[in-house]
């Protein structure tokens, strides 16, 4: 199936769960990175049994905090 991942195209297995797609793509820091799916957030707990569908548009999102200057 295709995938959109963070804006390129790709072919993957079908069946692919969101925390399988994080490890196929060496995401950094996985334990800290947030998942959109077609622009709607993923609760981390549910990646494991969160499974892709043909076409779906995934992005891999870091929240950063600010300082204080």
């Amino acid at each position: 199936m295709k995938l959109t991942v963070t804006g390129n195209v790709k072919e993957y297995a079908d069946g692919l769960t969101v925390a399988k797609l994080i490890e196929l793509e060496k995401v950094e820091t996985p334990m800290y990175v947030t998942v959109s799916v077609n622009d709607e957030f993923i609760a981390s707990g549910t990646f494991e049994e969160t499974v892709l569908k043909e076409g779906d548009s995934i992005e891999f999102l870091y929240f950063m905090g600010g300082g204080q200057r």
